[in-house]
């Protein structure tokens, strides 16, 4: 069975490095632009994919959208592990939101796992935006990832039992 793409491959989207620079559904402003509120956006297409690639030990990129897809995909499963039965839904938001903004290493950095996949941007003012659009895309995925995990106050644990899932056996 084949890992399943993102649907955002064939678009003509801003590339930084070899990474769209897909919109994103959010309140706050942010580099990429505002995506359709109606429609999917690569945040809500990585929450819905996830369970199901998360089993891949391989992963074929067949667009610059699959690289943003396989980080956010990553995180996903970095979230989860900070997340235990008993955290209150509170506290997971607190817990994921601290972990959106800390630091992190974006690609031709030297900490950054995926470096043999992904092009490094091409000079400082590409690395700033390359940062600040990642940044935003962990953010928004922390808000969302809490929503969807969270049901009636506890986590649920269809999503919980992907917590030691390691895809492609990378982490960030």
């Amino acid at each position: 069975m084949p890992a399943y793409h993102s649907k955002f491959n064939d678009g003509d989207y801003q590339s930084i490095g070899n990474m769209f620079v897909l919109p994103i559904k959010t309140n706050s402003r942010n580099n990429a632009g505002a995506a359709d509120i109606l429609g999917e956006d690569i945040i809500d297409e990585a929450i819905q994919l996830f369970r199901a690639n998360c089993l891949f030990r391989n992963f074929e990129i067949k667009g610059n959208a699959d690289r943003v897809l396989i980080y956010l995909i990553l995180f996903i499963s970095e979230c989860l592990g900070k997340l235990n039965k008993l955290t209150p839904q509170g506290d997971a938001l607190k817990q994921l939101s601290t972990l959106a903004v800390s630091s992190f290493s974006i690609p031709g950095d030297p900490g950054f796992p995926l470096n043999a996949m992904y092009a490094p941007p091409a000079d400082r003012y590409q690395a700033d935006q390359m940062k600040q659009y990642i940044q935003k895309l962990r953010q928004e995925l922390a808000i969302r990832l809490v929503e969807q995990i969270y049901v009636d106050g506890k986590p649920s644990k269809w999503w919980m039992c992907f917590q030691k899932r390691k895809f492609m056996n990378l982490s960030l």
